[in-house]
């Protein structure tokens, strides 16, 4: 009895610091966040005061911080993008506009994290409070920077991230002459044009993702003050919990710490 008694702190609820990805990733996150908070874990979600779909509910404590951008202007911006991307057209005409919309969001989302990494009261109330986790989608890496400022590790909830980021932080095998690349429809089984074709679509994505994870790479140095790349951050998760699954996504191999939870977010129609 005495023995089981001892082991009760280990079975009780935690403390998750949560900072999400505005849109769908919020969406599917907000289902799992449910979960965790009925089973006890006490949750502090940090979000910009104007946000898309991120509101205060009763199973989470919610810290805001202001940004300097009106609801208008990030509606437009999330609209173009989502626009451009699913245009059809030629491959340079969908490189241009897919790389402008990224752009604005970009500049968007770099300038919200600086807004959030530089606001001394909210983070002196993060470093005083004693989390066990940060959970975080690291699309955009804001909260990771945050999980290495407070040495506080970090959970991954993704979908992926863009130019395969995440297999190549994980050291997954992903070679572009076998694994098939977005947009390109093709299987697993490539004839030799096809692999040509799908090297050539990994091409753009060196272009695409520089600019956008450059910038964090420079803010996250200036704020843990020392050297740092995004894959020096995303090498640091604990655990990646992929919304992936080999019904919509061709087998592959995954490293240990990668645990696929495909469909996790479609608990209700």
């Amino acid at each position: 009895l005495v023995l089981l008694l001892s082991m009760i702190s280990l079975a009780a609820g935690g403390k998750l610091l949560v900072v999400p990805v505005d849109g769908s990733h919020w969406l599917s996150m907000r289902e799992v966040l449910d979960g965790l908070r009925r089973k006890g874990h006490e949750i502090v979600v940090i979000a910009p005061e104007i946000s898309l779909y991120i509101k205060p509910t009763k199973n989470f404590v919610m810290k805001t911080y202001p940004i300097p951008f009106t609801q208008e202007e990030m509606d437009g911006n999330f609209q173009a993008f989502l626009q451009h991307a699913f245009e059809e057209g030629s491959l340079l005409e969908r490189f241009l506009k897919i790389y402008q919309s990224m752009k604005r969001v970009s500049d968007f989302a770099i300038t919200s994290c600086a807004h959030l990494l530089y606001n001394k009261e909210l983070v002196r109330y993060l470093e005083e409070s004693t989390f066990d986790a940060v959970l975080t989608d690291p699309v955009l890496p804001c909260g990771q920077i945050l999980a290495e400022h407070l040495s506080v590790p970090s959970v991954f909830f993704l979908r992926g991230i863009p130019c395969g980021l995440e297999f190549e932080a994980t050291q997954c095998p992903n070679p572009p002459s076998y694994v098939p690349r977005l947009f390109t429809q093709h299987t697993d089984h490539m004839n030799f044009l096809q692999r040509v074709k799908n090297i050539m679509f990994d091409i753009p994505n060196y272009f695409l993702c520089d600019f956008v994870f450059q910038l964090y790479a420079k803010l996250a140095s200036e704020f843990l003050q020392r050297d740092v790349t995004v894959l020096d951050l995303l090498r640091q998760a604990s655990i990646w919990l992929m919304r992936s699954d080999f019904v919509l996504d061709y087998p592959r191999p995954l490293m240990p710490n990668i645990i696929v939870i495909g469909g996790v977010n479609c608990a209700h129609k």
